[in-house]
């Protein structure tokens, strides 16, 4: 029973609520909100902690060393997946979802073992990805949009969100390195997006992706600080400690986003 109440039915909930919230937030107060906080960690804090009931917080903390390399791949998907958005969504997905793959493959056949070398991989697709949105293809933030919800539109965004992360959870409970990537599989990035280019448009979708990349350092901050914290503190003080720090990050780009056009 606990195992399904951390498998399914806590992601499961934990992700139709944040998805909703991410939405409703970047609809009412723009996408720099919204984008920012929608990469606070959610999920990943119930991945981990089920991977450490299922195993131990060794494994745990061994498993968060690949997350923020994964990140900076998620973060490619997220660039491409606005890119292609403008030309037609299936495209989006296809590609950005074909990029992933491949990336995330050579991360396996990679086996970080170093979090600093991965920290490093974060950095580098941080900074292009951001770059590239921001200067080259001057993609500008979205401010808040009329929008009229009804009850089937805020249950279609749970429920999408909802059913894609807890396959991302149940997933996150094979060997060290998969576990740390399917804890941060895209799903939260995946369906932000396809709900945003679903009920908005591509400048929409592209504006949010910019900041959910800018706003990405948290999660990154949050694994780092699981790898070193698990160990020392066991999964309760180690969370703790953790989310704390990431809340600490989040506030200061909040405080930072308007230097993002």
């Amino acid at each position: 029973m606990i195992s399904i109440l951390f498998q399914i039915i806590i992601p499961f909930i934990l992700s139709a609520v944040i998805i909703i919230l991410i939405t409703i937030i970047a609809e009412r107060y723009g996408t720099k909100t919204g984008g920012i906080l929608g990469t606070l960690p959610s999920t990943i804090i119930v991945a981990f902690i089920f991977i450490s009931l299922n195993k131990d917080v060794y494994f745990a903390s061994q498993s968060a060393v690949v997350v923020p390399a994964e990140m900076g791949v998620n973060l490619v998907f997220l660039f491409i997946f606005a890119i292609f958005s403008y030309r037609s969504i299936c495209i989006a997905i296809t590609t950005s979802i074909l990029v992933w793959t491949l990336l995330t493959v050579l991360l396996l056949i990679l086996n970080l073992e170093n979090i600093f070398i991965s920290i490093i991989i974060y950095l580098i697709s941080l900074v292009f990805t951001f770059m590239l949105l921001e200067r080259v293809k001057k993609i500008q933030s979205v401010g808040s949009v009329n929008i009229h919800y009804t009850p089937m539109k805020i249950i279609f965004r749970g429920l999408l969100a909802g059913t894609v992360i807890a396959i991302a959870v149940f997933l996150s409970n094979i060997g060290a390195v998969l576990s740390g990537i399917f804890s941060v599989f895209p799903a939260i990035f995946l369906t932000t997006m396809l709900i945003s280019i679903r009920e908005h448009d591509p400048n929409f979708a592209g504006g949010i992706a910019k900041s959910m990349i800018f706003g990405s350092q948290s999660v990154m901050i949050y694994a780092v600080a699981i790898y070193f914290f698990y160990p020392s503190y066991g999964v309760v003080l180690g969370s703790i400690f953790a989310f704390g720090i990431s809340i600490i990050v989040m506030v200061i780009l909040l405080g930072l986003r308007k230097k993002i056009n």
